[in-house]
């Protein structure tokens, strides 16, 4: 089965209300086995645009990579995230070639 990913594309505006939702997101990434794979490291943009931050979320499969997004506490820190940072989400499903 294919794994899902979360690829996320972010600008922080606010990096003190961010730092609330970083703090609250491993438990509930834990919950749902997700696994960063990128999380804002070092990176260059060869075409396009990109934000700040380029991140990047393993899971077992793409209905847990979706089930983690709806979830009720996913949708609190997703509250708290929007004030303080513009981002770009799509949930994918991996190739499993």
């Amino acid at each position: 089965m294919a794994k899902g990913y979360w690829v996320a594309n972010v600008e922080v505006q606010d990096m003190d209300i961010y730092k609330n939702y970083v703090a609250g997101n491993g438990e509930v990434f834990a919950k749902y086995g997700a696994r960063f794979v990128t999380r804002g490291g070092k990176h260059q943009v060869k075409e396009g645009q990109v934000n700040s931050r380029v991140v990047v979320i393993e899971f077992k499969d793409y209905e847990t990579a979706l089930a983690c997004y709806e979830s009720p506490e996913y949708q609190a820190l997703k509250a708290i995230r929007l004030p303080a940072a513009t981002s770009n989400l799509a949930i994918v499903e991996g190739w499993d070639g």
